[in-house]
């Protein structure tokens, strides 16, 4: 089926399900809704770019369900109500789940959580049931099986039978444990289950990284989270900070129901407690239980309206019954657990019109068109403009001026446009057409092979030097709070300012005799801008807003060489010789430290009084300068923290796993699997705790 196709009969049946539910399916038509759904599946869990809302796909699928229900002879094995999910990408090794990851049933109002009580009620024989209620984390669902305490397999949901083995890349984050004392419960294996999720705050950084590099920005975390999963680089899940919540145990070996030998939790809350105690970032301290729906559904109504204080994505409750007796003996569908619902909040979506579309020109010359349309409120705030990314979006999506068009802040972050409504078209709508030009400098477009991106490639282009000097004056960079985004603008003009080095040499006399710069502001401005000389090397190295080097990369490089002119006498071969920086990050460096005007650009940093050196080879000497070092197991004298910053301190390098490129293992008490592996590369030293403080001193 086309995507047209799939939207068209979408719309027939979601019209349908309102005008008249009874006759929207029949046998004649039965396979298409399967086919819809399979479809819809597939953009969710595989290319995690969804065509309908959850609360949609939700209401075709009980569609579905509930004609299966009155025609069971109708029923076909591969029926989406008869399996988990859908199918599977091919990047990774695939792997059966001991236990197939179930779906939850959904709910949307207080009459469904009502009817799901009474169905509790009666399967269990239960007068009243305790709840357990906690987040619905709105991430990437993920399986882990742990062997011996050790962690063995980290695993995708998949199609909830089968799911991709991404052990390395689950390897990479740190609320995961790599080993797990649950042999203390008479557990020799165990697969516990969780989601893997990006606060709203990483969320937020790493789309100002990629609007940077020109390239779109991700939709929302739970987007972001599933991406980084399925990534091949694994140095780059640790970058991106992804969290883990762990909040059900799936299977355990011995076969016994856990908690049988007294030693294990005997409900939901207990086993919460278990995960959280085992050094899992479980949901235990979110979680409340409750005696009974009334009191459920207070709790959630109250959380919802909370939402937006949380740190990290939810998209509703899900309530468990507490005991696990119980829940062995409601059981599951074919679908999912009787045990367990979820409650899920309003979408915060709303409807505009498009009205017209602009282009904005970045400081690396990516032009982003902007979709302007009729300002509405969605979540709390009225959104106005939206970034449309590029021209293939925009074909994609089908966009036309005068459209209507479904909005969605999604992650409580951006806005996007969930789908044009074409339903709505008059026919007096037009298709929008991309600029040949540069809409500031109106010199040819370029978009290079391989991107979707269209740049502007005139490095004078005053956009993009506008675009330069913000950024170079931002929190994250040269932190010049004085003077931001609005005041570089003016500034610039009126001729104040024209460049980076610019800022160092302004005319405090003209200034002074604008409006709204009295003597305080302005000695305010000139205190920071005195004060942003010294910054340490890796805030200039990523102010100089270099294409594909963030902050991270950019302390990295910072702690691998003692002038910043040293980059100039790097070849390509020679950057990549720094840890995760890759060809692409190496091509781009090269360029930009070997064009004359950047370097010249930077001698005059220099002599305006710019720190240029790597203050902690200044300060300590750099005892460690050169040298890469890994911590294993529990260290007896500093905290792990602490012997970390000592190696920056000290002019070394710290690695996140064992590879041929770490010099020295310091090695705790119950190391892992990181001093085996070290074991057998020769050129990695392991040493003690007492050995590195030694190196220290020297």
């Amino acid at each position: 089926m086309s995507v047209s196709d799939v939207q068209t009969k979408t719309r027939y049946w979601l019209e349908a399900l309102e005008k008249n539910p009874a006759s929207a399916l029949h046998e004649g038509n039965v396979e298409e809704l399967r086919d819809c759904l399979r479809f819809h599946e597939h953009r969710y869990y595989v290319l995690n770019d969804p065509l309908v809302s959850d609360y949609e796909y939700d209401q075709l699928f009980k569609l579905l369900e509930s004609f299966e229900q009155s025609h069971p002879s109708l029923v076909t094995p591969d029926s989406p109500t008869q399996r988990v999910g859908p199918g599977l990408v091919k990047d990774f090794p695939k792997v059966e789940h001991l236990v197939p990851m179930l779906s939850l049933e959904n709910s949307y109002n207080v009459d469904d959580l009502l009817d799901w009580d009474r169905r509790v009620k009666e399967l269990s024989g239960l007068e009243e049931v305790e709840y357990c209620v906690e987040p619905k984390f709105d991430g990437a669902s993920i399986s882990l099986v742990y062997e011996s305490d050790k962690l063995q397999r980290g695993a995708t949901r998949g199609d909830g039978v089968i799911g991709d083995d991404i052990t390395p890349n689950i390897k990479r984050i740190r609320s995961i444990p790599l080993s797990a004392a649950f042999s203390r419960y008479g557990i020799r294996q165990i697969e516990v289950r969780g989601e893997v999720l990006m606060s709203k705050s990483n969320f937020a950084k790493y789309n100002e990284k990629l609007q940077e590099e020109g390239i779109p920005p991700l939709a929302n975390p739970r987007n972001a989270a599933a991406g980084t999963l399925r990534i091949k680089d694994s140095a780059e899940v640790s970058r991106r900070n992804l969290e883990g919540f762990i909040y059900h145990v799936s299977y355990t070996l011995p076969t016994h129901p856990v908690g049988q030998d007294g030693k294990g939790p005997v409900s939901h809350a207990d086993m919460l407690k278990m995960l959280w105690d085992l050094g899992f970032r479980s949901p235990q301290q979110e979680r409340k239980i409750f005696n009974g729906i009334r009191q459920v559904i207070d709790f959630v109504h109250q959380f919802e309206e909370g939402r937006d204080d949380l740190p990290y994505e939810i998209d509703g409750m899900v309530i468990k019954v507490n005991s696990i007796a119980v829940q062995e003996k409601l059981g599951m569908t074919s679908h999912h657990p009787r045990w367990a619902i979820a409650y899920k909040f309003k979408a915060r979506q709303a409807e505009s019109k498009l009205l017209a579309v602009e282009y904005q020109v970045g400081r690396t010359g990516a032009v982003t068109p902007v979709a302007k349309i009729e300002p509405v409120p969605i979540g709390g705030v009225t959104v106005s403009s939206i970034s449309i990314h590029n021209e293939d979006y925009i074909r994609e999506k089908d966009l036309r001026l005068g459209d209507h068009v479904l909005i969605e802040r999604s992650g409580d972050v951006i806005p996007q446009i969930v789908r044009s409504l074409t339903e709505k078209r008059t026919g007096h709508e037009r298709m929008i057409g991309f600029p040949t030009e540069c809409p500031e400098c109106r010199q040819p477009l370029f978009k290079p092979e391989g991107e979707a991106v269209w740049r502007c490639t005139n490095i004078n282009c005053h956009a993009q030097v506008v675009e330069r000097i913000i950024h170079f004056v931002s929190k994250d960079a040269m932190d010049i709070r004085s003077l931001g985004d609005a005041n570089v603008r003016k500034f610039f003009d009126m001729g104040l300012l024209s460049d980076i080095p610019g800022i160092y040499t302004l005319d405090w006399e003209k200034i002074s005799k604008l409006e709204g710069f009295g003597k305080k502001s302005v000695d305010n401005l000139r205190e920071a801008i005195e004060a942003s000389k010294a910054q340490p090397l890796h805030r200039l190295i990523y102010a100089l807003g270099i294409r594909y080097v963030g902050e991270t990369t950019a302390k990295t490089i910072a702690r691998g060489i003692r002038h910043i002119h040293d980059l100039s006498e790097l070849s390509e071969e020679g950057l990549m010789q720094f840890e995760d920086v890759g060809a692409k990050v190496a091509t781009s460096l090269h360029a930009f430290f070997h064009n004359p005007d950047n370097v010249q650009m930077l001698h005059e940093l220099e002599k305006l009084g710019l720190n240029m050196q790597s203050q902690q080879a200044a300060v300590h000497g750099a005892n460690l300068g050169g040298q890469t070092f890994l911590f294993t197991g529990t260290l007896s004298k500093l905290k792990r923290s602490a012997a970390e910053e000592l190696v920056e301190q000290h002019g070394g390098t710290l690695l996140g796993s064992v590879s041929s490129k770490l010099n020295y293992l310091v090695v705790g008490e119950d190391a892992g699997s990181k001093l085996e592996k070290a074991r057998k590369i020769p050129s990695i030293k392991i040493i003690t705790e007492e050995d590195f403080l030694k190196m220290i001193e020297s």
